[in-house]
């Protein structure tokens, strides 16, 4: 019998093989979900690493982890080599080295950060490959199509979930003026928006006070748009040049 011989590629759609892909389809769907569950949370509190992020990741490590109750079912169950080599190290070695082309891609600017679902999605390939790889081809078809689904269709459902949107907000006061903290909190306040902790960044410029901060909103929805609260900003007390925009991936 060889490699490609009639029997040899039946053995990969085999029906312990086909039992195999359905079990690793159903955990692959468990981990989504509770992925999926977990990033809404965040997302929800308007941070960068939203639903994709967070139900790409689990779906990854979920099929990298659950090949390795199937070694009996590896390259079709019919690999007959000399030596006993460890796939798990394989499969390690390669987790490794895209975890540093994911971080090539994730840009932080200001309280805006980009690429989190880009490098979960690449890190997802590698699992998808690693499925083809060991001849799990119909669990790597399910998961194919179970990234695309969210990588399309899940920024629509977090548009459509409550959620408390976050902004990136630079102020730029005039000469002279002295701001305070708790003026600008309440300005935002009439708004629905509240200063995020921990993001509060004061310079000066020329004897001009600058402001940086990300305000989250403390509504389930925020009725104002970017031009709506732009139009706002330009009202408060000294202020003379501001910047506005989302302040998550």
């Amino acid at each position: 019998m060889t490699l490609l011989s009639e029997q040899s590629l039946a053995a990969y759609w085999s029906l312990p093989m086909v039992e195999a892909n359905i079990v690793i389809f159903m955990n692959l769907l468990g981990a989504l979900f509770l992925g999926l569950l977990v990033g809404y949370e965040r997302s929800y509190h308007g941070r960068a690493a939203g639903m994709r992020t967070y139900g790409l990741v689990c779906l990854a490590s979920a099929g990298l982890t659950v090949i390795v109750g199937y070694p009996e079912l590896w390259f079709g169950g019919h690999s007959k080599l000399p030596s006993n080599p460890d796939v798990t190290r394989v499969i390690q070695g390669i987790v490794t080295g895209i975890g540093f082309l994911c971080s090539g891609v994730i840009i932080k600017e200001g309280f805006t950060i980009s690429g989190l679902t880009t490098a979960a999605s690449i890190w997802l390939a590698s699992t998808i490959g690693v499925l083809v790889g060991v001849g799990f081809y119909g669990a790597a078809i399910l998961l194919s199509v179970l990234s695309a689904l969210v990588m399309m269709w899940i920024t629509k459902l977090e548009n459509w979930l409550p959620a408390r949107h976050a902004i990136s907000i630079a102020l730029t006061y005039q000469q002279g003026f002295e701001p305070t903290e708790q003026e600008l909190q309440k300005a935002l306040s009439q708004y629905g928006y509240a200063i995020a902790k921990g993001t509060f960044m004061i310079q000066s410029n020329q004897g001009k006070a600058e402001w940086s901060f990300a305000a989250i909103s403390q509504q389930r929805q925020s009725e104002l748009s970017i031009p709506e609260i732009s139009q706002k900003l330009s009202q408060f007390n000294g202020v003379e040049n501001f910047h506005v925009s989302f302040a998550r991936n």
